[in-house]
């Protein structure tokens, strides 16, 4: 039985094919991490604007009640005890100091909230583009294996054209010089 004489092109055919595929699998699993990053960045991000929105329930209850205070002092007018006043004096002070505490806790809840989304924001980037990279470089191992049972060199040039798209955007997921 004689041997078909195998082409040269082939080896390189099937050493690109394997090439193509560990970047599409590296892409998979980088979109994965990144698509993970994202999801738990938006839910701690979630959580800290319900903290920011506990705090600012709060300072306000603390301005309806030193309000309220005030109003009450105005009311009582310059025949009050002077005890009366001084306590009601007392709690408005106190009341001014916890709505300044909880807009200071609030603005750093803000900061936490926004950085977070931030992480977010890029790793849905990151994400989406290891997303494309993982399209073209499936393509690419499509059309190189068709090419390699075929036995038609210009559909593996084609594929290689293709995967070299896919490894751009493979490059891309990591270092974002396109956005």
């Amino acid at each position: 039985m004689a041997e078909e004489k195998k082409e040269k092109w082939l080896n390189y055919l099937a050493l690109t094919t394997v090439i193509l595929a560990v970047c599409a699998t590296l892409s998979t699993f980088k979109g994965g991490n990144f698509s993970t990053r994202s999801v738990m960045s938006q839910s701690q991000a979630a959580n800290q604007w319900a903290y920011y929105q506990a705090k600012s329930i709060k300072g306000y209850l603390y301005e309806v009640q030193k309000e309220k205070l005030e109003l009450e002092l105005k009311a009582m007018g310059p025949g009050a005890s002077r005890y009366a006043a001084e306590e009601y004096e007392k709690k408005i002070a106190s009341y001014a100091g916890k709505i300044k505490k909880y807009e200071d806790e609030k603005t750093a809840i803000k900061s936490a909230a926004e950085a977070l989304e931030k992480i977010r924001d890029d790793a849905q980037r990151h994400s989406g583009i290891f997303g494309m990279a993982v399209i073209f470089l499936q393509i690419a191992i499509l059309l190189s294996s068709i090419a390699a049972l075929m036995k038609k060199k210009p559909l593996w040039l084609l594929g290689c054209l293709v995967g070299v798209c896919g490894i751009v955007y493979f490059a891309n997921g990591f270092f974002l010089f396109f956005k």
